[in-house]
């Protein structure tokens, strides 16, 4: 059965407008821009973004969390034994998406992804809330497990028994650094006929920017 009711769904784009000079020559600084504006705006989670690896297979998709943006790249963190951990290590190249429905943007992001640094891993680790570091410590993330309940006694077990005692990050988990080669920047606009910045990056570093057509 076709749900006519979800092909009917509309929603016309009147927010803004985007054109090349509106955005700097640096993308990482374009999107930091965009960033702080989503913050500004009190958007939900605006550090939420879908993560896209690639197995030898398929390809597969989660939303993550963004925990950091430098000149570098864009950092998240997660078990390097999970599914995604995995394929990222077995093909280091993925995309992000933020959408911020709100503002009726998108950001998509393209490049290489590599590990970062065990100090960078342990930084984070500790800055963490106590029991988010218990969840890491806990969690063999993407393996089958027989029950909710079992999750929930090693969790207890571990705050109860060590809540004075330091945790210390596990080998299996820390951050991954995405390095981006090509971004895009999305507004909506009436009609569908949206606006689509692009920055791609040459073979010397170099950026160029152009508009693309919807």
């Amino acid at each position: 059965m076709i749900r006519t009711d979800i092909a009917d769904l509309r929603k016309e784009y009147t927010r803004a407008f985007l054109n090349p000079q509106d955005l700097p020559e640096n993308p990482l600084q374009a999107f930091s821009n965009w960033f702080d504006f989503a913050m500004h705006e009190n958007v939900y989670e605006p550090n939420a973004m879908v993560l896209s690896t690639v197995s030898v297979n398929r390809p597969s998709s989660r939303v993550v969390l963004l925990k950091g943006i430098s000149e570098g790249g864009l950092v998240f963190y997660t078990n390097y034994n999970s599914k995604k951990g995995r394929e990222l290590l077995e093909n280091p190249f993925a995309c992000l998406n933020f959408h911020w429905a709100q503002l009726e943007r998108q950001v998509r992001i393209e490049g290489k992804v590599e590990k970062v640094t065990a100090q960078e891993s342990d930084v984070y680790f500790q800055s963490r809330p106590r029991l988010s570091q218990a969840g890491a410590v806990v969690s063999d993330q993407s393996s089958i497990i027989d029950s909710r309940e079992e999750l929930d006694e090693a969790m207890k077990q571990l705050m109860d028994h060590d809540h004075e005692k330091l945790l210390v990050r596990p080998s299996h988990w820390g951050g991954f650094r995405l390095i981006p080669d090509y971004l895009e920047f999305w507004q909506g606009r009436p009609g569908r006929v949206h606006d689509r910045i692009a920055y791609s990056q040459s073979a010397d570093g170099s950026w160029s920017k152009c508009r693309l057509s919807p």
